[in-house]
């Protein structure tokens, strides 16, 4: 039984310590492909060198809303660059984020349009963060995204009506560590995915699933959300294994 974790930070600061250690410990464990996902220019190249150094670790690069303070637009060119290299499987993340940042909306709509263009420009999918946009974000996909460049709503908000509508739009939908908390109403959002849209992240070192909430997470805890969904989903957990499995290298064209 194998696992991809679709979306993690290995780039984050809190692996500088053990970061080669805690790679080595994940994939020893079954976690056999993870997608190191960027949010700014910086984090988006390292994210690159890991892709080089480790055959199961693929890259994405973008910058996400919560990292566009004071980076002009001009920014974009770095990550179409970095973009263009081998292991690069997407453009991410991006998005609109009205929970940390209220003051700058029209500033992340133009972020996000221009990386949109840019995803189609290079034939990428992307990698969508939403978080209290869910009408914003919509929008600018329906009027903007490349019908055939399709993308993933990752850790994506338990709204079924959001799901719906990202399905039909044709992405596909991520899980992470928050549908294993006591109050996540997880199950409507879950049953509303098709088995052939469903992907599994941890979003390391962030959103740590029960029952290691507060700790530092890492890719190996995946196993935990599959279980979740498997549970959801009235599946075995080597079923959802290899379903997420699939899904993700499609989606990631690998």
């Amino acid at each position: 039984m194998e696992f991809f974790d679709s979306h993690a930070h290995y780039n984050d600061e809190k692996f500088e310590k053990d970061r080669a250690e805690i790679i080595q410990k994940i994939y020893s464990e079954n976690v056999t492909k993870i997608t190191c996902i960027g949010y700014n220019s910086r984090s988006s190249q390292m994210a690159l060198e890991l892709s080089k150094q480790y055959d199961f670790i693929y890259a994405t690069a973008g910058i996400s809303p919560n990292d566009i303070k004071n980076v002009k637009i001009q920014e974009i060119d770095k990550i179409r660059s970095i973009a263009q290299q081998q292991k690069v499987v997407a453009i991410g993340e991006i998005g609109l984020d009205y929970y940390w940042e209220k003051e700058n909306k029209t500033q992340q709509k133009e972020f996000f349009i221009q990386q949109i263009e840019l995803a189609d420009e290079l034939d990428l999918p992307i990698v969508i963060h939403c978080r209290d946009a869910v009408m914003d974000t919509l929008a600018i996909l329906k009027n903007e995204i490349n019908p055939k460049n399709r993308g993933i709503f990752h850790c994506c908000m338990l709204n079924k009506e959001l799901i719906k509508e990202a399905v039909k739009l044709g992405f596909y939908i991520s899980f992470s560590g928050n549908i294993t908390f006591k109050n996540a109403k997880a199950k409507e959002a879950i049953e509303e995915v098709p088995e052939n849209r469903i992907l599994i992240e941890t979003d390391s070192p962030y959103l740590t699933p029960e029952p290691f909430r507060g700790m530092r997470n890492d890719s190996r805890n995946v196993k935990l959300v599959a279980k979740k969904i498997a549970e959801i989903k009235k599946l075995d957990l080597a079923e959802i294994a290899s379903i997420t499995y699939q899904n993700a290298k499609e989606i990631y064209k690998i």
